[in-house]
């Protein structure tokens, strides 16, 4: 049997997922300038580095869940924060391009083995099928990751110098972060959530089972949706200020819309924690993905005066699909080899944003505000695809006229944990 949802267990898992944040994904934004200055760089090489680690996190993740599968999360996600603070060290450490690029790679690998993937992956593993409000409990807190990140990162810069910031945060890792993850409870058994049958009726807590011949596909839909999703958000977390800009909104605009982003995104998640939860999360995430094309539309019609509408239907959306991103394959798969599944799944979505900043800088330079053509076209090919995905299956079978609440259905498992139909 899996374990009750614990909301301590949110708390210190979203905190520890905001340090972790907050000292990777978010560093170069605040640091890239002086990093690239005093190392002898450009600061596209500092991007390009940071790119690599991107592809790094890509390529061990699935690896990662995996180990997440058999030995539950703490064990995996306790190392990760050893493996930030030893790269965060060593960037701070670096006198050349060389040991920037060796650097980023380290925090390439902690990024694979401790950001969100293996979070939700940890947190599948303890409370099975119960897991969609956990995991919305953990985005609710590390949405804040740049509120904190950044603000922190650039006083850091001024008040001691950017290799010092690199190693505080480095010290965090070590003090804050690895107590927080290894206060992580174990399953009692390991693998128990694969085997553990729904409690009730509610629909978060049973998956909507896709047959067995059909899993190739819906992980391939899974895929395209989490990295188009992806690849929009990095882009435009990268490029929002120029982009409104070239849409006839000021400085100041701009700037304001970006503030936006941040609340509308915790608010979804409030919303999705709250009226949406009886949801599915197919449908929250249809939902979501309409958004950003829909502001867009208002963008381009309507123009600056249409900026907050914009920014606020952008942030809202990539809110809920971050909790989609660790729901979807819970719901349609169920937990057996959720560790494993997800982090195949992320593979494109983190080579996408790794690649999304490049790519549209580039559609941006060519055609302007027009390039919202683009990411609103890879944002209504995501909702197709969703729409694809079945919100039926196993799950409304079961609900219709399967087992009653609390009894277990026969399952057989392989060694790799693959899910098997009843």
């Amino acid at each position: 049997m899996t374990a009750e949802p614990n909301v301590g267990v949110a708390i210190r898992l979203g905190i520890a997922q905001t340090l972790a944040w907050a000292s990777s994904y978010y560093l170069p934004a605040m640091l890239a300038e002086s990093m690239a200055r005093d190392i002898g760089v450009s600061v596209a090489m500092v991007f390009a580095a940071f790119s690599a680690a991107l592809i790094v996190s890509a390529m061990l993740g699935p690896y990662a869940g995996r180990l997440i599968d058999r030995s539950a999360g703490r064990s995996v996600l306790a190392a990760s924060s050893v493996v930030f603070a030893l790269g965060l060290a060593g960037l701070g450490l670096a006198d050349g391009p060389a040991g920037m690029l060796a650097a980023w790679l380290v925090i390439g690998v902690g990024m694979g083995c401790g950001l969100y993937d293996a979070a939700f992956s940890a947190l599948v593993a303890l409370y099975g099928t119960r897991s969609r409000g956990v995991i919305t409990g953990i985005t609710l807190i590390a949405g804040f990751a740049s509120t904190v990140g950044w603000p922190l990162s650039s006083y850091l810069e001024l008040q001691v110098g950017w290799r010092n910031a690199c190693f505080v945060w480095a010290a965090l890792h070590l003090t804050v972060g690895l107590a927080l993850n290894l206060s992580l409870p174990s399953p009692a058994t390991p693998g128990a959530a694969d085997a553990a049958a729904p409690a009730d009726g509610v629909l978060e807590d049973v998956p909507a089972t896709v047959p067995e011949s059909r899993h190739f596909w819906a992980s391939c839909a899974l895929s395209f949706v989490f990295a188009a999703t992806w690849f929009i958000s990095t882009a435009m977390a990268a490029h929002l200020p120029r982009l409104l800009q070239e849409g006839g909104a000021s400085l100041a605009t701009a700037v304001m819309v970006g503030a936006l982003i941040g609340p509308a995104q915790v608010a979804a998640r409030l919303l999705e924690f709250g009226l949406l939860r009886k949801l599915h999360p197919l449908i929250s995430a249809r939902i979501a993905a309409s958004l950003h094309p829909i502001g867009a539309l208002a963008f381009g019609a309507i123009g600056a005066p249409a900026a907050a509408i914009f920014g606020v239907l952008h942030g809202a959306g990539n809110g809920v699909l971050t909790i989609a991103k660790g729901t979807l394959p819970l719901v349609i798969f169920g937990p057996a080899g959720y560790g494993r599944r997800q982090g195949v799944l992320m593979v494109p979505a983190r080579i996408a944003q790794a690649l999304a900043p490049w790519l549209f800088g580039v559609c941006l330079d060519a055609f302007g505000v027009q390039s919202l053509w683009l990411s609103s076209a890879v944002s209504v090919l995501a909702v197709l695809a969703l729409m694809a995905l079945s919100t039926g299956g196993g799950g409304g079978a079961r609900r219709a006229g399967g087992p009653q609440a609390g009894q277990q259905q026969p399952r057989t498992h392989q060694r790799d944990g693959d899910r098997q139909l009843p």
